[in-house]
């Protein structure tokens, strides 16, 4: 036998109340004195009464829930990015419902339809490929309030994000800035048409009229901190090593970190190392890391609030509009001095 469901007639029948009222007061309206509001919740409570967040749904059609899509839960910015949003959400009387696409582009599909399916009235996505958006386009076709949180400016979809191939190229400007001519990147995104931080890497090559190696792009096939160290060692396993290297994030740049430390080199005398996204672990690693910062609080309060007027637009979407934020170079002692 399932638990019964405490109705309004109950707690009217407890209070001697009517259900108008009954329900009037668990809204708080200021229609009903104090004193019988009191009453009436201290009756709700003491029957375990929970408010029927279906019905009202159809009447008001929102759920008052919005979909959360990430790559990876286990990326410590985007583990920021969803601690952000839940709070940012609830203190706008929403919850969040939360799934991972695992950098799976099927998979991504199934959670977005899962949510079309639950009736969450928008989502927030963080797409696996910033390119392969055809099914997400549609739900914008479709009239249905979506914010990337990355940003193509030419999808035709919401997207506020932070401007990846302008944070690359001031991390690699840095490397070549002091001094170094022969500089690695650790990237994984190149397969998946992520090509904004590679975009960023030949960008500053070019107008320092220095050479792009192949040999210097590494694939990591990942991007947790042993997937870094691999990556690293691969590199540092050329007869003329990279004298610095640029991780695409922080994680890959801690393995890479470890590898110099396993191997008895210094950095960044020997090699110089350089992250993106700015976590907590890269501060405090041995070496402290420089990486270029994601502005979690920025990207979230403004993708929030982009998806929430999307929502309430009284008669279809507005035109779609791209927010891209300058990110911030920090500069640590992992590129503290000039290679040899």
């Amino acid at each position: 036998m399932g638990k019964s469901t405490v109705r309004l007639k109950d707690i009217a029948d407890r209070t001697g109340f009517s259900v108008n009222t009954v329900s009037l007061a668990l809204r708080q309206s200021p229609r009903i004195p104090e004193e019988t509001s009191i009453l009436i919740r201290e009756a709700a409570a003491e029957l375990n009464y929970l408010p029927n967040h279906v019905a009202k749904s159809l009447v008001s059609r929102e759920t008052k829930t919005i979909g959360l899509v990430l790559t990876d839960i286990t990326n410590p910015a985007l583990t920021q990015v969803a601690q952000a949003v839940e709070t940012l959400l609830s203190e706008r009387g929403y919850s969040t419902l939360f799934a991972t696409s695992n950098n799976d582009l099927d998979e991504e599909k199934r959670v977005i339809e899962m949510f079309r399916s639950r009736q969450v009235d928008g989502m927030l996505i963080y797409p696996r490929s910033h390119r392969e958006l055809d099914h997400i386009r549609r739900l914008r076709q479709a009239n249905y309030p979506v914010v990337l949180l990355v940003g193509d400016p030419d999808a035709g979809i919401d997207a506020v994000c932070i401007d990846e191939r302008r944070g690359a190229y001031r991390a690699v400007r840095h490397l070549i800035d002091i001094g170094h001519r022969r500089i690695a990147i650790i990237d994984t995104s190149n397969a998946k048409g992520n090509l904004e931080k590679r975009d960023g890497y030949n960008q500053a090559h070019k107008e320092a009229g220095l050479p792009i190696d192949s040999e210097l792009l590494a694939d990591p096939l990942g991007n947790s901190v042993i997937r870094g160290y691999w990556a690293m060692d691969r590199l540092m396993s050329m007869q003329v090593r990279p004298t610095a290297v640029f991780a695409a994030n922080d994680s890959l740049a801690i393995g890479a970190l470890r590898w110099t430390q396993k191997n008895n080199l210094r950095v960044p005398k020997d090699v110089a190392i350089m992250g993106f996204d700015n976590i907590e672990f890269a501060e405090h690693a041995a070496t402290p890391i420089s990486s270029v910062k994601y502005e979690v609080d920025m990207v979230t309060e403004l993708a929030v609030e982009r998806l929430l007027q999307l929502i309430a637009a009284p008669e279809g979407l507005p035109e779609p509009r791209v927010t891209m934020i300058d990110p911030e170079l920090i500069v640590r002692d992992s590129t503290a001095g000039r290679g040899d």
